[in-house]
């Protein structure tokens, strides 16, 4: 969830139990303290992983995630060891989305240090080979890292997720060089993030970019997820149209978002799937509008069984 402006978590499991209702695959939340708009007063900040952790004990059936979590957030051992929580709590349905971290003033608000660009994917990249590194150190082998950033010291009492071997690891972005060799190396999933940077034609390169960047290292592109993040505005008429329509955040999002009836919105899932994508994100900008999730998973689902999809999941 991103909502616009914050949510309690009865609002947060609301959402989360209408899109299990519906047939979607999963739900997924943002990992932010604060909006868009860091001057708005009314914004409600929630932690992401215990937001989650209370939906792995609440929700029975969708897989629960962060698209994308901030790396920049927590230590890469504690992270591990909240993910492999949360997994055990949910039966194995978590999957760990992590990213570099942006929103520099979110982080300056709540006192979390925000270095460089270079920095923060260099602290990513050794976070990743931290977090799997203590997921496959069972059977008292111990694991031990010496980072430029993190060091671990011989833990031989390493988190133990319910997944096997672990629960999956999303990596996305528009970045053409790192992002990509990141993700090769350790991304069960790969997310060519919004459509709005290129459009389709981008959102093909990336998933382009990933492929030659997995075969660089022997690894079969094939294997991973390729997934995309769609901003929708469906309704049965057109009032319903525009009435969501209006809430999306800005002109570049509503230029690139799924905006008609369920037919067109249909149309453009399949246009993700011709581009690459085998997963899609449906971002729900109105966190209240439980009718706009049955509508979708109704009129839209039916649509898109043909498509060549592994899942698809809501994001709000």
């Amino acid at each position: 969830m991103e909502p616009r402006h914050g949510a309690r978590y009865d609002e947060v499991l609301a959402l989360a139990l209408a899109t299990e209702h519906a047939g979607f695959d999963a739900f997924f939340r943002s990992d932010h303290l604060m909006g868009v708009d860091p001057t708005d007063p009314s914004y409600r900040p929630t932690d992401c992983w215990t937001t989650l952790g209370g939906l792995a004990r609440d929700t029975a059936r969708v897989r629960l995630g962060a698209l994308v979590g901030a790396a920049t957030f927590r230590a890469p051992g504690l992270l591990a060891t909240i993910v492999a929580s949360v997994d055990e709590m949910s039966g194995g349905r978590v999957e760990l989305g992590l990213g570099t971290g942006w929103y520099a003033r979110e982080h300056a608000a709540f006192g979390l240090p925000f270095p460089g660009t270079g920095e923060r994917f260099d602290r990513l990249e050794e976070q990743l080979a931290i977090i799997t590194g203590l997921w496959g150190a069972g059977d008292g082998r111990g694991f031990s890292f010496d980072g430029t950033h993190y060091r671990v010291e011989d833990n031989r009492t390493p988190p133990r997720p319910a997944q096997d071997p672990h629960p999956p690891i999303i990596i996305g972005g528009t970045g053409p060089k790192r992002t990509p060799a990141i993700a090769a190396r350790y991304a069960s999933e790969f997310n060519g993030a919004l459509t709005v940077d290129g459009g389709l034609a981008g959102l093909r390169e990336r998933f382009a970019v990933f492929a030659r960047a997995c075969e660089a290292i022997g690894r079969d592109p094939a294997g991973a997820r390729r997934s995309a993040v769609l901003p929708v505005a469906c309704g049965a008429t057109a009032a319903e149209v525009e009435r969501r329509g209006a809430v999306i955040g800005s002109e570049l999002m509503r230029a690139n978002a799924a905006i008609g009836s369920p037919e067109q919105v249909a149309e453009r899932i399949t246009d993700l799937a011709d581009a690459g994508a085998d997963t899609v994100y449906l971002h729900i900008y109105d966190i209240h509008d439980l009718d706009h999730i049955a509508l979708i998973g109704a009129e839209v689902l039916p649509h898109v069984a043909s498509v060549p999809l592994s899942r698809t999941g809501a994001l709000s």
